[in-house]
């Protein structure tokens, strides 16, 4: 694991110096959208105003079996509500650090959520259905995420091109620097999508190789045999593209099940190895874990495993990953190495809990000249 002084700097400068380019990126983004409300939950409430929140996941478990054969009254508390999904935070990641972004996904229907519009004040978006709905229960050491989706089916091939346009869609799938698609998870007919643009665009791509980066987002409750296939299609972007496939641990341990390896909880050592040989059975260019306290990419059967600035008391952790994810596909564009790329990602998802706020390049050059250590 590295995360030193002299590499800190060293990558800020590397950083600082291609910050001028980054305004001639682009990246295409899809295709989920949610309105989430972040919660806290009340433990004990003194007055209208004032209360403690349930610290952690496990006091909350243990809350919930005390009702069991009883009933109980649980709190909610709205801390903010805000634009969620996976693609528009990390799209609007992208779009803050000054790359010209392209979304399509579940922002409203026919007109745009309000809560979107900033996003779309940044970026160029595009809506093709409702979006979905998160309440966000946060803790300090997780969250829980409490969907309804009924509205994501609406996300296929077939309102893709109808309300998008397939014209518009080959144009930004064959000429965007960065394509990511993400929450597979969620979307029923994102393999379907996916095999649609394998058949009708992935034949005709020419040029220089480009960055594709896919993120499952959290897979424990598809099948086996669904995952296996996603994985399957995510590799055969791989005769076009760069790609780039993020997990977060969980999700690195759901798919080693998949791959009949040892999916047994690791130290970063363990893990590293676990990643290279997920790698191997995943023909893909670069395979990228993120815990909480440091991060990780794969290349070639390497590893590049670098420390983040853990944060004791974040001021959000919903979104944290994929603002890894953004600030790690940052580096990539840029030329970075996987170990400079890990640190651009773990900078990101860095300022990002501890301020709530999505980060401009300046601020992930200044957090890794003044690396936080709480």
């Amino acid at each position: 694991m590295q995360n030193t002084p002299e590499f800190r700097a060293s990558v800020a400068d590397r950083l600082s110096a291609a910050a001028a380019s980054v305004p001639s990126l682009t990246a295409f983004v899809g295709l989920d959208g949610f309105v989430d409300e972040i919660l806290h939950v009340v433990d004990k409430r003194y007055d209208a105003v004032n209360f403690d929140r349930i610290p952690t996941i496990a006091k909350y478990a243990e809350r919930l079996a005390g009702a069991a054969g009883r009933s109980t009254n649980i709190e909610l508390v709205n801390v903010i509500t805000k634009l969620g999904g996976n693609g528009p935070i990390m799209a609007n990641a992208l779009a803050s650090m000054g790359i010209q972004v392209t979304y399509v996904g579940s922002l409203g229907w026919p007109g745009l959520h309000g809560v979107f519009t900033p996003f779309a004040q940044r970026a160029e978006v595009h809506t093709i259905c409702e979006p979905g709905l998160t309440d966000a229960l946060e803790f300090e050491d997780g969250k829980l995420m409490v969907g309804k989706h009924y509205t994501l089916k609406q996300i296929n091939w077939e309102n893709l091109c109808e309300r998008y346009g397939k014209d518009k869609l080959a144009a930004k799938f064959a000429s965007s620097s960065l394509v990511a698609f993400v929450n597979w998870t969620m979307l029923p007919f994102m393999s379907d999508i996916w095999e649609n643009l394998q058949r009708e665009f992935l034949p005709g791509l020419s040029g220089p190789r480009r960055k594709i980066f896919f993120d499952l987002a959290d897979p424990e409750k598809r099948t086996p045999a669904d995952i296996a296939m996603a994985l399957e299609l995510i590799a055969k972007f791989q005769t076009k593209f760069d790609v780039i496939l993020g997990l977060n641990e969980k999700e690195a341990y759901e798919i080693a099940k998949v791959l009949g390896l040892d999916a047994s909880p690791k130290d970063w050592e363990g893990l590293a190895a676990l990643s290279i040989e997920i790698q191997k059975r995943v023909a893909v260019d670069t395979l990228v874990v993120h815990p909480v306290a440091y991060a990780l990419a794969v290349s070639n059967g390497q590893a590049s495993v670098v420390e983040g600035p853990v944060c004791r008391k974040p001021k959000i952790t919903t979104g944290a990953g994929d603002h890894f994810n953004s600030g790690f596909c940052l580096g990539k564009l840029l030329g970075l190495d996987n170990a400079a790329s890990v640190l651009c990602g773990v900078s990101t998802s860095g300022h990002y809990v501890r301020t709530a706020e999505s980060p401009k390049v300046a601020d992930l050059v200044a957090l890794m000249r003044n690396f936080p250590t709480a």
